[in-house]
């Protein structure tokens, strides 16, 4: 095993969400109601989060 110290880099909330625009995420989900184990609704969540720069590339052919 090494003993090597790995460096600690503080991260400020601007420089995440800079980064998360830039790569894009996806979040998903699922929901269900029911009401005596019958099930009455299902809805099924999707959401991309990304700058609009990133999905005009994709976009424009």
């Amino acid at each position: 095993m090494s003993n090597e110290v790995i460096e600690q880099k503080d991260t400020t909330l601007l420089e995440l969400l800079d980064r998360l625009l830039n790569k894009g995420i996806v979040i998903k989900g699922d929901l269900t109601i029911s009401v005596a184990n019958v099930d009455l609704i299902y809805v099924g969540l999707g959401l991309i989060v990304t700058a609009v720069e990133n999905i005009n590339k994709y976009t424009e052919s």
